[in-house]
């Protein structure tokens, strides 16, 4: 008889390539995916894994299982999705993850919500970015990811997932207090040509986003400076060092010497859940994103 818990780590292991980043998905040790890979290969008699550099490769017996466990897991959660619903019991555990402003802004809300109304539900949450976010839905790696796209830069979201509306977030200029435009009630962005700017580390969504949007505009922006968090980029600001897009999700208090300035033609993100299809029958998905949705106001 095939263990589910060792197939669930065979499983992980074929979809990240490495022990560590199967014990990272699966919030285990590095061991404890090495001593259950040792387990299920004396259950089955052949070898599933070998060395491979640093790292390690599944054997060919070790892909055609690890296929075979993709499908098992599916209808395992399949099965697990219909008995929730069969019940009508939000119950279990959901792995929720977040880009930072949404698990600033939304999380703590909806989360307490969630416990208060759902003793029987476990949240784990955790911080991604919205690619990442979606990747680890496919994955298995989380329930549901809560993630962001511009409007005018969507986000790719693969077959087989499902979304849910969440709210729409707008975004301001931020700007030193002592800036030209900082009296203004709106600017448009081509009003910000000659400025430097402070965006996301290049690479993610957002700062592709700001780049796309401006050149579209004829502006071939100078960024100054990155960074991840939102008020860190204030602090920059706020230290006369430059521009930046400042979503109102998740904000918080403006720095003093800061002024936000609406944009003209709305600059809006749309932030969203997603999740799994075969998880679309869970009474607790349902209650995650209503709990979501009451959070940002919707």
């Amino acid at each position: 008889m095939l263990n589910l818990e060792r197939l669930r780590t065979l499983d992980a292991l074929a979809r990240h390539g490495s022990v560590s980043r199967a014990a990272e998905g699966l919030h285990v040790t590095t061991s404890a995916v090495s001593q259950q890979m040792s387990k299920l290969e004396r259950e089955v008699g052949q070898r599933l894994v070998v060395k491979n550099g640093r790292g390690v490769r599944l054997t060919d017996a070790g892909r055609l299982l690890a296929e075979h466990a993709a499908r098992i897991l599916s209808q395992v959660e399949l099965a697990q999705s219909d008995l929730e619903a069969q019940r009508g019991q939000v119950v279990g555990e959901l792995r929720l993850s977040g880009f930072p402003t949404a698990a600033r802004g939304l999380f703590p809300a909806a989360l307490a919500a969630l416990r208060a109304e759902h003793p029987g539900l476990r949240v784990r949450s955790r911080e991604l970015e919205p690619e990442a976010g979606v990747f680890a839905v496919v994955r298995g790696d989380v329930d549901m990811a809560v993630v962001l796209d511009w409007y005018n830069k969507p986000l790719p979201v693969p077959e087989g997932l499902v979304k849910a509306s969440l709210l729409e977030d707008a975004a301001d200029v931020a700007m030193p207090a002592g800036h030209p435009l900082a009296g203004r009630d709106e600017v448009d962005l081509e009003e910000f040509a000659g400025d430097e700017w402070i965006a996301w580390p290049e690479g993610e969504f957002c700062h592709e986003w700001l780049l796309f949007t401006l050149r579209a505009k004829g502006i071939e922006p100078v960024v100054a400076h990155r960074a991840e968090e939102h008020q860190t980029q204030l602090a920059l600001v706020a230290a006369g060092l430059g521009v930046c897009v400042a979503p109102r999700l998740g904000r918080g208090v403006v720095p003093e010497g800061v002024r936000t300035v609406p944009v003209r033609q709305r600059v809006t993100r749309h932030v969203y859940a997603v999740w799994r299809a075969d998880g679309d029958r869970r009474p607790s998905v349902r209650a995650a994103v209503e709990a979501l949705r009451s959070a940002g106001g919707s």
